[in-house]
């Protein structure tokens, strides 16, 4: 059921009807030890109903009945507290080792369990609680009654909440993609306060404690448990004459300079993505100098660079792309344009003889991709991308653009279509910039780049816990195969195994694993595209890998790990020895993210992602920090994007 996006009066479900739907994904639940959570206040006299409302409440109830996950009324006397004890200790573990946890993720539909990360000692508290509850000793916190009501004004809030911290994962529809669907049909059976303890909380399975960071107040957790209970409004389409309205040249090409104006190595430039502050620094890679700050929008995702190397484009989240002249003295702002409501992904034209002449952007919404002059920003077509899902050809209302490469051989775009499970390839040596192919793989693909010899596309379809593989050179799916639960490689790393030859690599957003699988059909093709190395670490999940040609190392972090301290680690694995050798903390703040090599891959670029946000420096040989860029302009640093590294596709 679509809602109608009213400026005015009130927003009920009084008169809502809505069916009733088996939970069939869960919202991945539980919350990190530490904090109070929503509700903690009512149980401040019993530890193990702080830890159920914190941790458990979002997802089970205890005696009323299924919600994301089983009833837990009566749960020790059939399972026995040892074997409780074991499951919360690592669920991930039982479910590979024991038969009742393996049927358990059947019967909820192969959505997993994560580690919530208690101690023996909480364990016990928990399952104390557990036991009252069932025998009538204990009561639970009660989900609130009545209708869901929110004001016009309240709605508004709740809705740019929404584009601001949840479309990005669950969609601007809410039917769900890296994250779990959260349409009114599903949150109205979860209930208000569970959806505010898995707000204030968070889940180990990648959502984020919005309350216990103090990204949202108490007050603003509550409007939005009660926004996600109302029909989403209608979002507006954005057609090539809006577009062309937002365009704003702001150098023309015959002003700008014909050669580099500085000295410095402008090749080994980084670009600095500072996301909530809505810019982007441009730092010199060799004295690590900020040199500019470029102001650029809402929430930039993601810098690519031109084929030449020459410009930097940024993406925001609110689909405003930014053309940024690095040959200026002073790097330079020279064109603007905004071509999605919402989006993460822009790409340039890399072919020989097309090189920096065109720019596509990809929309999450509208279901569009836009082609742009690549010199001028100009806008020149906008192409929608609807359709039905390649396995059960459902139609869809919403289809988002997520990942795009640029193929080096050819001229074309290869774009992953998140919602409906195609790899679209977009021709741009044809007029109109069709989408030439439309290759049926696998849904919700989400991040990819290309294999070492730039043939073959390698994207995640996270919520199927698989890596799909498309032959851009024939555009032909090559294979789909499992990697562990949410795949999240970012790029992707390529690097050559001292057994299996070329290999490729991804983090996960759902559990603590590194999955190294066969890349090489010429040179190991009784390896290629199957796993071959799955190493555990600790934590609940990671967001991003990077290595480079010259370096003994693939450097991934632990971003989503619930444990504050294992959140702020860095880790490497040894190509040589094949082993994670080593992990450590980067920061005494917020959380470490992402990785960028130098241009000549000897230092690696860290980031620690926080308000008061730093940059460290490594050298990558020895692993030994060399520099800590610490200042006041860094605030909430994420990406970072070494010209020639992302000119060139090296990762």
């Amino acid at each position: 059921m679509r809602g109608v996006n009213h400026a005015w009066g009130r927003w009920t479900l009084r008169d809502v009807a809505m069916p009733v739907l088996a939970m069939v994904v869960a919202l991945g639940c539980g919350g990190g030890e530490g904090g109070a959570g929503a509700g903690s206040e009512l149980a401040a006299g019993d530890p193990g109903q702080q830890i159920f409302d914190r941790i458990c409440f979002a997802c089970h109830t205890i005696g009323e009945g299924p919600r994301i996950g089983p009833d837990l009324k009566g749960v020790e006397t059939l399972r026995g507290r040892e074997w409780l004890r074991e499951w919360l200790r690592d669920p991930l573990a039982m479910m590979q080792s024991d038969s009742i946890a393996r049927a358990l993720l059947a019967e909820w539909n192969n959505v997993p369990m994560v580690s919530p990360n208690l101690s023996d000692a909480q364990i016990d508290q928990v399952l104390d609680y557990i036991i009252n509850v069932s025998e009538g000793r204990a009561t639970t916190m009660a989900n609130d009654a009545g209708p869901v009501e929110l004001t016009g004004a309240e709605f508004a809030q709740g809705q740019q909440i929404f584009f601001d911290r949840c479309a990005g994962c669950h969609g601007t529809l809410r039917a769900g993609a890296t994250g779990p669907n959260i349409q009114p049909e599903r949150t109205t059976q979860i209930g208000t306060a569970a959806i505010r303890a898995i707000l204030a909380n968070g889940t180990p399975g990648g959502m984020p404690p919005w309350g216990r960071l103090g990204v949202l107040t108490a007050e603003e957790i509550t409007l939005m448990a009660k926004y996600v209970q109302l029909p989403p409004p209608d979002p507006p389409q954005k057609p090539l004459s809006e577009i062309r309205e937002s365009w704003n040249l702001v150098v023309p090409v015959s002003q700008r300079p014909a050669s580099p104006q500085t000295t410095r190595d402008w090749e080994n430039y980084f670009g600095v993505i500072l996301r909530d502050a809505g810019q982007v620094a441009i730092v010199d890679g060799a004295t690590f100098e900020l040199i500019e700050i470029v102001e650029t929008g809402f929430a930039v995702h993601i810098l690519r660079s031109s084929s030449t190397g020459r410009y930097f484009y940024a993406i925001g989240r609110d689909g405003r792309v930014t053309l940024i002249d690095l040959w200026t003295e002073q790097p330079t702002l020279v064109a603007q344009v905004q071509g999605c409501s919402d989006a993460r992904s822009v790409e340039g034209s890399k072919f020989q003889g097309y090189e920096d002449r065109y720019l596509i952007e990809g929309c999450y919404w509208p279901p569009q991709y836009v082609v742009f002059d690549g010199l001028t920003l100009e806008p020149l077509t906008v192409t929608n991308v609807e359709g039905n899902t390649y396995d059960t050809n459902e139609p869809l209302d919403e289809v988002r653009v997520a990942s795009i490469v640029a193929s080096h051989f050819d001229p074309v775009w290869v774009l992953a279509l998140k919602e409906s499970g195609h790899v679209a390839i977009v021709d741009y040596s044809k007029d109109g910039f069709p989408m030439v192919s439309r290759i049926a793989s696998e849904r919700f693909l989400h991040d990819g780049g290309w294999d070492h010899t730039g043939r073959y596309f390698l994207v995640a379809a996270n919520m199927r816990n698989k890596m799909v593989v498309i032959d851009s050179r024939t555009q032909q799916l090559t294979s789909i195969f499992e990697t562990g639960i949410r795949p999240h490689p970012g790029r992707g790393a390529n690097w050559q195994d001292p057994e299996f030859g070329w290999v490729n690599a991804t983090t996960h957003i759902g559990q603590g694993m590194l999955s190294i699988y066969g890349a090489d059909p010429e040179g190991s093709p009784d390896h290629a595209w199957k796993v071959v190395r799955r190493l555990q670490f600790d934590g609940t999940g990671s967001l991003f890998l990077k290595t480079h040609p010259h370096s003994p190392w693939v450097w991934f972090d632990m971003a989503l790990n619930n444990d504050p301290d294992g959140a702020r680690q860095a880790c490497v694995y040894s190509k040589r020895d094949a082993k994670i050798e080593r992990c450590w903390a980067v920061g005494d703040r917020g959380r470490v993210v992402h990785f960028e090599f130098n241009r000549t891959g000897t230092e690696v670029w860290v980031s620690v992602w926080d308000r008061d946000g730093q940059i460290v420096i490594y050298d990558d040989k020895t692993l030994r920090e060399i520099h800590r860029i610490d200042a006041d302009w860094l605030v909430t640093p994420t990406g970072k994007f070494n010209v020639h590294n992302t000119a060139e596709d090296v990762y």
